[in-house]
């Protein structure tokens, strides 16, 4: 809605529109049905919905424009703080906190190794002398193996049948996808980001020439809603009928609705545009990444309309002495229906029985018991948020929509907040610093409940049931309030740094901090005589765990190793981009290598490496001069140590003239600097 009336409005400025009438055409398909309709009926441009996307803009500037500076100040140069990205960078951090204070809880498992005429199966102890078994029922392992003691003797090796429970349950499919649960199957399934996933169905969608031409093959990919068109539902149903059977399509299509809280549903849900373009029809046209997103949109779309699938779950009790029970479960897939085509992923798997299969068993049948087997078990903490978690949560709170997931997480990555090890977030030490700095000062305005309640009154105002001006207003006032408040801080207060303990050589306190360039140690305070040491940790090491030991450790470099036959003085060290060996006024890097117990004749071996490298790159020196001609990464160029400068095109790297390089360098820009773009001059 926004996009029409800046669109009206530029054109009422450029004075094009005259006194042509203008109107608003609403279609959520593009179907030719839905577009005819659409056209038939326009309405006027709906001012409820501009002042909303208004608001919602406004409110995205205020706290980004006015809490990122204060990061700033108080933290350091480049973060960044926003309405939706900080809720979900406090997300991961809680999630981390959780995991850091669980204390996991001992519990033991008691299952039978039973057999029925020479077919294995397995049963869980469900009762103990008439007690139901809970998970922390038996805890210790001398208990765990009283009672398997206990049951083996009562048994005497045969366990009775006494009950057979056996059901028939139907699982439906899932609705076709909306961008969230899209970005989180691609995750689960392809192990897509999210980012990528979007990158890859903006293609799809665009076009893609699959021989006869640059052919849309998905619907638009930014949507909160699950409907279907009417065309595309009977072409779907036509495709399962011939290529699945009829048993395999229901006797009516299926309807979903859309789950997700504040939901516009302009668009449809994603699907292809024509599912009769199979994937394996358009496979030779595609990536290998746009075929697997296709496929799978494809695949989903096709079992949304499918059959539900028929299981057979039975489970059977069997009695183990006077006063105790097992019981064995199982389930067999009797009709796969969609699950033929599509099944969706999970993010944790649980125990299941399905697959699982029991030999025919009835009340009164006694089976042989093989072994009683006692397992040992502890609880696990909650799991890091994979991009596919984070964003059903983020999606179950109504925080963000379905457009700004992808540049959230890419946010809170490439701000640093958090990193992905093993697909999982972990949040880093700026990160937690963040994090707690908001939480404490600005507590109401990362909470889960208002960046909720805040979408619920911006989705008020484009219902016409609220005024955003004052909505404005109200959340400034208290909002500014506070900014002037905090803005007072020092930035001790802010940064809280960890006391780890007493340096034992100098009695001087020892403390970690996040410092200008990352976490660092330092040994002594800025109020001692002696001036503060400082260290940086090492690559893995976060201020949340690193101990005293650790700590000083860090003091230990630079080593010195001894000297290069050409007398350059060599020691090991740990900077900003991990250890290296430096050499004279030279360095090299060592990743494979301890800075802490690296030998001279190691230094000396990795320096001969570096500098065969250095002469491989070298294309020209100049006596006298730092300046250089390299070899790069992206070709040829010319430096002085502090500026690097392209070689012209037609122009010889070997042939360049001292003055020739002097006058590219002159005009290059210094290393760091970013060219401006040239500013837009209103007409």
């Amino acid at each position: 809605e926004a996009i029409s009336w800046h669109v009206h409005e530029i054109l009422k400025k450029r004075k094009l529109l005259k006194d042509l009438p203008v109107h608003r055409v609403v279609f959520h398909e593009i179907t030719q049905s839905a577009i005819s309709e659409a056209m038939a009926h326009p309405r006027d441009l709906s001012m409820e919905l501009i002042n909303a996307q208004q608001a919602r803009r406004a409110l995205d500037y205020l706290v980004g424009f006015n809490l990122s500076p204060l990061l700033w100040k108080k933290i350091r140069r480049g973060l960044s703080a926003g309405r939706v990205q900080s809720p979900a960078l406090r997300l991961i951090v809680e999630r981390e906190m959780e995991i850091e204070e669980f204390v996991p809880q001992e519990y033991w498992t008691i299952e039978a190794d039973v057999r029925k005429e020479q077919q294995p199966f397995v049963a869980r102890l469900t009762r103990f002398q008439n007690k139901k078994v809970e998970q922390f029922t038996v805890v210790t392992e001398k208990n765990a193996l009283n009672v398997r003691q206990t049951l083996l003797d009562q048994a005497a090796g045969k366990l009775t049948v006494t009950a057979v429970e056996r059901k028939k349950r139907k699982r439906n499919p899932s609705p076709p996808f909306i961008t969230s649960t899209l970005q989180q199957e691609a995750s689960r399934k392809l192990g897509f980001s999210a980012q990528r996933t979007m990158m890859i169905a903006q293609q799809l969608y665009e076009g893609v020439d699959v021989g006869s031409g640059e052919v849309g093959l998905i619907t638009y990919m930014r949507t909160d809603s699950v409907s279907l068109a009417k065309e595309a539902i009977s072409e779907i149903r036509q495709l399962i009928k011939s290529r699945f059977g009829e048993k395999n399509l229901p006797a009516k299509p299926h309807f979903y609705r859309t789950k997700s809280k504040n939901a516009q549903e302009a668009h449809e849900a994603i699907r292809p545009t024509s599912v009769m373009r199979s994937p394996e029809a358009v496979k030779s046209h595609l990536k290998p990444e746009q075929y697997k997103l296709y496929e799978m949109i494809w695949k989903r779309t096709v079992a949304s309309q499918m059959i539900h699938a028929t299981i057979n779950t039975v489970a059977v009790d069997l009695a183990c002495g006077p006063d105790s029970t097992f019981r064995a479960t199982g389930s067999t897939i009797e009709d796969p229906g969609f699950m033929a085509v599509y099944m969706e992923s999970f993010d944790e798997k649980g125990d299941s029985d399905e697959g699982r299969i029991l030999p025919d068993m009835k009340e009164g049948d006694v089976v042989d018991l093989e072994d009683i087997r006692a397992d040992q078990h502890f609880t696990k903490p909650p799991p890091r948020f994979t991009e596919a978690s984070l964003i059903k949560m983020l999606e179950e709170y109504g925080i963000g929509r379905p457009s700004t997931y992808a540049s959230i997480i890419s946010t809170l990555l490439n701000r640093e907040y958090a990193i992905l090890e093993s697909r999982r977030f972990l949040p880093t030490d700026v990160g937690r610093i963040v994090n707690r700095f908001l939480t404490q000062h600005f507590e109401q305005y990362v909470d889960y409940d208002f960046t909720a309640n805040l979408e619920d009154q911006l989705d008020e105002v484009s219902r016409g049931e609220k005024e955003w001006i004052p909505l404005m207003s109200e959340f400034w006032k208290s909002f500014n309030q506070q900014l002037e408040e905090k803005s007072q801080l020092s930035r001790e207060e802010v940064m809280d740094a960890r006391n780890l303990g007493t340096d034992p050589r100098t009695g001087r306190p020892v403390s970690v901090r996040l410092g200008k360039f990352g976490p660092i140690v330092q040994i002594g305070t800025r109020e001692d005589e002696e001036k503060p040491l400082f260290a940086g940790l090492q690559p893995g090491q976060s201020m949340q765990s690193i101990t005293l030991e650790e700590a000083l450790k860090l003091f230990q470099l630079p080593r010195n190793l001894g000297k290069t036959p050409e007398g350059e003085e060599v020691s090991a060290s740990i900077g900003r981009f991990g250890p290296y060996v430096r050499y004279g006024k030279q360095f090299a890097s060592i990743k494979e290598d301890d800075p802490y117990t690296i030998t001279l004749e190691r230094a000396l071996e990795v320096i001969r490496e570096k500098k065969e490298a250095d002469a491989n790159k070298t294309i020209q020196e100049f006596d006298g001069t730092e300046i250089k001609v390299l070899r790069g990464r992206y070709g040829p160029y010319i430096t002085d140590g502090q500026k690097n400068a392209r070689i012209p095109k037609g122009k010889e790297p070997e042939a360049l003239t001292l003055a020739e390089c002097l006058a590219l360098l002159e005009k290059a820009p210094a290393k760091g600097a970013r060219k401006r773009a040239p500013r837009k001059k209103s007409k």
